[in-house]
């Protein structure tokens, strides 16, 4: 990774984006478009220590069972992760928000029951290394729960998503990339996926380049 002008080696900057998204992407809009709900579904089940990555603001947080025992989140993007405080204040689980990147992350192998990943791998800079490390981190046998948009199945939104892509989109939204393939880059990193559903976000409404997503869970093998 290279360092930016300014930036420490490390970390994410992207102070209008992220003011932006904290302002008009809280808890009431992620209800209003069926996000929560998912959220919710994904974190359903989960155990033991967890690791997140791009933990963004904390929405995530709330949803989090009480059979898990601390969540370490992981936020690259010091304004994003100031707002996150709040919201792992509120979380009826312990949360540990860490500066990092999910390409280098600051913890111990195999040292966590479960990783999540979401709607951040749209996001990092080598999504192959994030999961790469996602995989190190945890132990054998341990979850990684993904909920990502990523690329259409139709050819006439997958070449907006291509131009998009090459365009302003990950200028103008934090570095997001639309036409990812997460299922195929999670299993090409050593996973076991056990179960995963296609889905469109939100529900309803017009398809948008960020509408195809995939949730589900998957395994680190045993050793």
């Amino acid at each position: 990774m290279r360092q930016r002008r300014g930036v420490p080696l490390g970390t994410v900057h992207h102070p209008v984006f992220a003011r932006f998204y904290a302002t008009c992407c809280g808890p009431a809009a992620d209800a209003r478009a069926g996000v929560a709900r998912l959220r919710r579904e994904l974190l359903t089940g989960a155990t033991g220590r967890v690791i997140e990555v791009g933990a963004g603001t904390g929405l995530n947080f709330a949803h989090y069972p009480g059979t898990v025992s601390e969540v370490v989140a992981i936020e690259p993007e010091p304004t994003l992760r100031q707002v996150a405080r709040a919201a792992a204040a509120r979380a009826e689980v312990p949360v540990d928000l860490v500066p990092g990147v999910a390409e280098a992350l600051p913890v111990k192998s195999e040292a966590f029951d479960t990783a999540v990943a979401s709607l951040v791998l749209c996001s990092v800079r080598e999504t192959r290394r994030a999961l790469a490390e996602l995989r190190r981190v945890l132990r054998p046998g341990g979850e990684l729960r993904f909920f990502e948009h990523g690329r259409a199945p139709g050819r006439g939104l997958a070449a907006v998503q291509w131009s998009l892509d090459h365009s302003v989109w990950p200028l103008l939204m934090g570095g997001c990339h639309t036409g990812r393939d997460p299922l195929g880059e999670i299993r090409a990193a050593g996973f076991e996926v056990v179960r995963v559903r296609r889905l469109k976000v939100p529900e309803r409404g017009p398809t948008l380049p960020t509408s195809p997503a995939v949730l589900g869970l998957a395994r680190r093998p045993p050793d």
